[in-house]
């Protein structure tokens, strides 16, 4: 089988998330984890994973720092796995990629499932990217400075 190409060493903060988290079962699994699933049974039970796959994209996500292990709420022999403070940080991500398929995967009056706040239940406003004074941009209005060749 051969090695793995690996970006963790890349100038593109891009190419370097996408080692980390880039694969779609870590993405599903991340996004479970905020569902509050925390039990191995429950991401295999939920996401129809092969152990040995869900095994070895925990085991990933904990060595990234993305999800941690602790013991269990119950006092069971069991572990349950936690979103870090890294982990938090992906929720933009997971909210980005949902209004995405929302606008692009689904037809006009298809179901589907929906984000809500907590305090409102309203569905939250789409997501933006905007410059340093907040003023909204699109993808022509910004660029990559690259890193100069030594």
């Amino acid at each position: 089988m051969p090695k793995r190409l690996t970006h963790e060493r890349a100038e593109c903060p891009v190419a370097r998330a996408v080692d980390v988290i880039g694969d779609r079962w870590s993405l599903l699994i991340v996004r479970d984890a905020f569902d509050g699933i925390s039990r191995f049974s429950e991401f295999q039970r939920n996401l129809g994973l092969a152990k040995n796959i869900l095994s070895s994209r925990l085991r990933e996500l904990v060595a990234h720092g993305i999800l941690e292990v602790l013991p269990a709420a119950d006092g069971s022999a069991y572990h349950e796995y936690a979103l870090t403070q890294r982990g938090r940080d992906l929720f933009t991500i997971l909210v980005s990629l949902r209004q995405w398929g929302e606008g692009h995967l689904f037809d006009e009056d298809e179901p589907h499932s929906v984000l809500l706040d907590v305090k409102n239940e309203r569905p939250l406003r789409k997501l933006e990217v905007t410059d340093a004074g907040g003023h909204p941009l699109d993808s022509s209005e910004a660029f990559v400075r690259k890193v100069k060749a030594m």
